[in-house]
């Protein structure tokens, strides 16, 4: 008989479930470097998008932030906004009264799962817009790694508008905020599948990094503990 995973829901003190909402909330103040939000967001360790409004219906997105404390203050993230080698960088300061979407693209989520089982139950069960593992796979073997890290799901995520990284570890499971580096949901789950398909479930054999990879050999669930 096929085992099913059962998801526990862990407590979490600031918001019910286990996605984060968006949140819409303003710039209270800034000097550059440090921000205070008018409203904070659920949890710290999510990140954001700060809007400036430049007149006659023009916005554009002019920098990123992450909350550092449940009182609404947060740091501004050194991130490339836009990248277009015929658009002109947006060099915008932040000011006060700028709008702020916190857990911008939080929809969009790639999740790495041990095997196919728990990819299509948790695909099934919840309702996001997933980003299919193969795509992960494909940039990996073209940037040349054999395996996910904080560094090349931060780039794929930039490339592939990723709000979100679900992952499946052994004993839970974890949102991994892409743009801050940091995890901000976990909850609890039993019976995860003993044999784990490495590096994560995807509809390739192995990951190929170059004439001599043996990148197909390796553990799943040690490589997720670093998240």
């Amino acid at each position: 008989m096929r085992k099913i995973a059962l998801f526990v829901l862990s407590a979490l003190p600031l918001f019910a479930g286990f996605f984060p909402p968006t949140v819409h909330t303003s710039v209270s103040t800034s000097n550059g470097t440090d921000i205070k939000l008018s409203k904070p967001f659920p949890v710290n360790g999510m990140s954001g998008v700060v809007i400036h409004n430049y007149g006659n219906d023009l916005e554009a997105i002019t920098g990123y932030i992450v909350q550092v404390s449940s009182d609404g203050n947060g740091k501004l993230v050194a991130k490339e906004i836009i990248h277009h080698e015929e658009l002109p960088t947006i060099k915008t300061q932040i000011f006060s009264g700028d709008k702020v979407i916190g857990g911008y693209l939080y929809d969009n989520v790639l999740l790495l799962a041990p095997d196919a089982d728990t990819y299509a139950r948790v695909t099934k069960e919840t309702h996001k817009k997933w980003i299919h593992p193969d795509l992960f796979a494909l940039f990996l073997s073209q940037e040349g790694d054999a395996f996910p890290t904080k560094e090349n799901l931060a780039k794929f995520a930039k490339e592939y508008q990723a709000g979100l990284i679900y992952i499946i570890k052994r004993d839970s499971a974890v949102l991994f905020d892409p743009i801050s580096g940091q995890t901000v949901s976990r909850k609890n789950i039993n019976n995860t599948p003993q044999k784990a398909q490495f590096p994560f479930f995807m509809r390739f054999d192995e990951i190929k990094t170059g004439w001599f990879s043996k990148s197909g050999q390796g553990n799943y669930y040690q490589v997720m503990e670093q998240f």
